[in-house]
């Protein structure tokens, strides 16, 4: 019985030291070295290799090094292979820290000082309470609502949106397509973390920005396939949206001509909100395969008819 770790070399190297201690019965191989691959039960990667049927015949579990698994290709995965997304703590502190800026840095007018700036201009304004922003968050899962549980303590008013309804502590809930309009119509700062599905692919279009308030700020730290990009700079133009924060896009990275480098109301950051620590990582899949050999459920296993 063995595990296969498939990244790169600098967390492979922290990977092995802590499978060395903590799970020395369990060797954990660096691809593209395997040992023997009819003893590869386990696979921990960010994309899979090709044909993992004829490559791990006897795989049982894949560990997404990811808190989505839309890079992977499920067709690939073989059937009764069991997906687990990665949820550890350093992945949800650095979402709560990006989102927080981001709708700190829109509720302080710092995009608009930075355009300042660039003109020599000086021109402040006076500061609004929180309490005055109604912030909406696409996804109310793992991530979400440890963000939405900040943005209530720093004193905004927010309102989270599902798939299924979800509470958090002073957060007004909507569910479902039935009441995502009623959603969108409250939402003065809108933040996308849902997980990418063929359901939410490309929601991020003219007709969600048309029921936003005018003025709206879009902050985009899920997928870049949420957005359809050839909708968001008309939007931004004739002032529908106000600003866009972007932490993902389509492709990555942007080629060097695409708009968005140079739209001075859109602020690119290059997938940087979030990403699994190397030693948390580890962490959190050796305490998932503690459960697994105890046949306990394990934490962020998949539910692939959903895609998330």
């Amino acid at each position: 019985m063995s595990i296969v770790f498939h990244h790169t070399p600098e967390r492979a190297k922290v990977w092995s030291e802590k499978f060395a201690k903590a799970r020395p019965d369990i060797p954990l191989h660096i691809w593209p070295e395997t040992g023997p691959k009819e003893n590869v039960r386990y696979l921990a990667a960010w994309k899979t290799p090709d044909d993992l049927a004829t490559l791990f015949p006897n795989l049982e579990v894949l560990f997404s090094l990811g808190a989505g698994i839309d890079q992977l290709n499920l067709a690939n995965v073989p059937p009764g292979v069991q997906i687990i997304r990665m949820v550890e703590s350093s992945l949800v502190e650095g979402m709560v820290e990006y989102v927080l800026w981001a709708v700190l840095s829109f509720h302080r007018d710092m995009f608009r000082y930075a355009r300042q700036q660039r003109e020599h201009v000086w021109d402040g304004s006076h500061n609004r309470p929180a309490k005055l922003y109604r912030v909406g968050l696409m996804g109310m899962g793992e991530l979400g609502s440890p963000v939405l549980e900040k943005l209530v303590s720093f004193g905004y008013e927010c309102r989270g949106w599902s798939r299924s309804r979800r509470e958090v502590p002073g957060v007004k809930s909507f569910a479902g397509a039935g009441e995502l309009d009623d959603f969108l119509a409250e939402t003065d700062i809108l933040v996308c973390l849902v997980p990418l599905t063929d359901a939410t692919r490309g929601i991020l279009n003219r007709s969600l920005f048309e029921k936003l308030p005018r003025g709206a700020c879009l902050i985009n730290c899920g997928r870049g396939g949420h957005l359809v990009q050839d909708d968001l700079i008309p939007a931004l133009d004739s002032g529908q949206l106000s600003q866009a924060v972007l932490d993902v896009a389509t492709p990555e990275p942007l080629p060097p001509e695409h708009p968005f480098w140079d739209h001075p109301r859109i602020f690119l950051t290059p997938h940087i909100a979030s990403a699994a620590q190397s030693d948390t990582a580890a962490e959190a899949v050796l305490a998932n395969l503690r459960r697994y050999e105890a046949g306990e459920p394990m934490s962020g296993v998949i539910d692939t008819g959903r895609g998330y």
